[in-house]
């Protein structure tokens, strides 16, 4: 998997609801209208599928590759055994 910044403006506040509800569905957490998300091809290729059956022209959803995680919001992170990191 590999981490991805969803971030998201919304013309209609009709539908903003529900690009929020389906970018936080894949998210580990965010603030507003940019949440961060940990996809696999799969994974992307459904996000992606959802938010075009719902988003209008006038709308935009920028899906983008981050190297390490940005950690949005209070989120903080732990280096574990220096292979890896937690985001908490």
């Amino acid at each position: 998997m590999k981490n991805f910044i969803i971030a998201y403006d919304i013309f209609d506040k009709k539908r903003l609801p529900k690009v929020k509800k389906i970018a936080y569905s894949y998210a580990l957490g965010g603030q507003k209208s940019a949440v961060e998300a940990p996809l696999d091809a799969r994974l992307m290729k459904t996000l992606v599928k959802e938010l075009i059956e719902i988003i209008e022209d006038e709308d935009k959803v920028n899906i983008i590759k981050v190297s390490e995680p940005i950690l949005l919001g209070k989120a903080s992170t732990i280096t574990y055994k220096n292979n890896g990191v937690i985001i908490i």
